[in-house]
């Protein structure tokens, strides 16, 4: 067996634990950020739980790489990943944590190529909304002339942020607040042209159905035809035979 054969059997067997492990992390994550008046030893145990995942989804990143045949191809295709463990520790760019949920999900949906992009896009969307109002919360609360005091301020913000709407009413102070500003810009214009492919695509695609439903009723009309003539021709061939048996003459 392959070693590519071997990884893709690795990752087939492994990925559901890890997508467990993602969502605890955030889970973890999310309930310190919303909750800091918890108990000291929770707290402390939700920080362990942060700190442990790292290593584990370091070990599975690095061991995916070493099974790859063509390595390079690998990190270009899983830049993410990559990121996502090589940076994992920065408390704003803990909204990556979700890439493996994500990618996981995504194979699970409809077949359907529009169905996907819907599906996908929405899902996307609210994780990284979600990831996103934690890490700028986490990183405003508190500081000098904050504007985002509450989640509820920080969920507005990421919504506005990531639909490049920007109001300008609540906007991060801070140098990880900001960090967070330009990955949540950076995902709303990357999930604003997937969505605008998508939309050409889906007219593209009725263009051409509507052109070849017209060319197969075009054949379809022309081949009645064609047999309309053919039997013309076979009734006026019989009534041909038929005047030449009655011209001929009788036989003595």
């Amino acid at each position: 067996m392959s070693k590519d054969a071997l990884r893709r059997r690795y990752e087939e067997l492994s990925q559901w634990p890890l997508v467990v492990l993602a969502l605890l992390f955030v889970a973890a994550y999310a309930w310190g950020v919303l909750r800091p008046d918890l108990p000291h030893p929770l707290l402390v145990t939700l920080r362990t739980v942060t700190v442990v995942a790292w290593p584990v989804f370091l070990a599975d990143y690095v061991l995916r790489l070493v099974l790859a045949d063509h390595r390079w191809r690998f990190v270009r295709q899983n830049w993410v990943d990559g990121l996502a463990v090589v940076l994992p520790l920065l408390r704003p760019l803990r909204v990556l944590s979700l890439v493996r949920v994500a990618r996981v999900l995504d194979r699970r949906l409809t077949t359907s190529l529009h169905g996907r992009v819907a599906a996908y896009v929405t899902m996307t969307a609210s994780l990284v909304v979600f990831m996103a109002s934690l890490a700028v919360y986490d990183a405003e609360r508190g500081a000098p002339g904050a504007s985002i005091t509450s989640y509820g301020d920080a969920v507005w913000w990421a919504l506005t942020t990531i639909t490049t709407v920007g109001y300008g009413d609540e906007y991060p102070v801070t140098g990880d607040g900001r960090l967070v500003a330009v990955l949540l810009m950076v995902s709303g214009i990357a999930l604003l042209g997937v969505v605008t492919a998508a939309v050409a695509s889906w007219f593209v695609g009725r263009v051409a159905e509507a052109a070849q439903a017209q060319d197969d009723a075009d054949d379809a009309a022309l081949l009645a035809e064609v047999r309309e003539l053919a039997d013309e021709v076979r009734r006026l061939r019989a009534e041909l035979a038929d005047r030449r048996e009655l011209d001929a003459p009788p036989v003595s």
